[in-house]
């Protein structure tokens, strides 16, 4: 129970220090994945607050991450944005990597938005596709609520029956069909990285029913469900993973499909702050 006491004391520390920053509440957040971080662009800005100094927060170190929490309005409704993550595989624990999560529920937000750049094993995916995620497939060896459980967060044991919601989907595909933006959906897969898959490790990920893959949102999302948000996860596909006909990729590559795709994907992430 200690650690969980310390947790919560963490949380409140940092929703403290943000408050001190900027006094909107927000309805919705939003975290943006590796290349895709132009949305704060498009918000009416409050105050912007770099990672490091915010008491508690993890730290990216990875390269298209630019790591600060952007609090303004976006067609008035108050949000929240995360201009990158952090990840299991630079070091942190599952906890330290969810706990800016935690935090934005704590601020009040109840509808989170994830975004990512992803690996497409399907084979109708293209380079810059955007996936509106169904399901999702914990592959990283472990779990952000291992360990004692605090009530006030959490229930103990949450039902994972809906991981993204249903009712955000359908609205998704109605605004990509509205602005002409094609938009698949699939399940997403999400592994410890840092490597990129092989060859064989692509098809079992198929073979076990998995569209797309990479190294975060997974545990973002349980403790989002955990907390009690309405969760709409977003995957631009930045290379092709088909097991039989795989061709090296590399970081730089991957941001530059992002980039290209960043604004179809900025588009449909104002809409949808607009509309759910």
């Amino acid at each position: 129970m200690a650690d969980t006491l310390k947790l919560t004391q963490k949380i409140d520390e940092a929703v403290a220090f943000i408050r001190k920053q900027s006094a909107v509440v927000p309805e919705v957040a939003v975290v943006l994945g590796s290349g895709l971080g132009n949305l704060s662009s498009r918000m009416e800005e409050d105050a912007t607050i770099p990672f490091g100094d915010i008491p508690h927060f993890p730290q990216s170190g990875v390269a298209g991450h630019a790591g600060e929490l952007v609090l303004g309005t976006v067609s008035g409704k108050p949000v929240a944005l995360m201009n990158g993550r952090v990840h299991y595989y630079e070091g942190y624990t599952m906890q330290e990597v969810t706990f800016p999560t935690r935090v934005l529920r704590a601020l009040g937000a109840g509808k989170l938005i994830l975004t990512c750049a992803s690996g497409g094993m399907n084979p109708l995916y293209e380079k810059g596709d955007i996936v509106a995620i169904v399901d999702q497939i914990n592959l990283t060896g472990d779990n952000p609520l291992i360990g004692p459980n605090d009530e006030s967060l959490g229930p103990r044991f949450p039902d994972m029956s809906q991981p993204y919601d249903r009712e955000f989907v359908r609205l998704a595909e109605d605004i990509a069909l509205d602005e002409k933006i094609r938009l698949r959906k699939g399940v997403f897969v999400g592994v410890a990285g840092p490597n990129l898959e092989t060859a064989a490790e692509y098809r079992y990920l198929t073979t076990i029913g998995g569209d797309v893959v990479s190294m975060s949102m997974v545990a973002e999302n349980i403790v989002a469900i955990h907390g009690g948000m309405r969760v709409v996860g977003l995957a631009v596909i930045t290379d092709i993973c088909l097991a039989d006909a795989l061709k090296p990729a590399s970081h730089e590559e991957i941001l530059k499909v992002a980039a290209g795709a960043e604004p179809k994907l900025t588009q449909l992430v104002f809409r949808l702050i607009k509309e759910m």
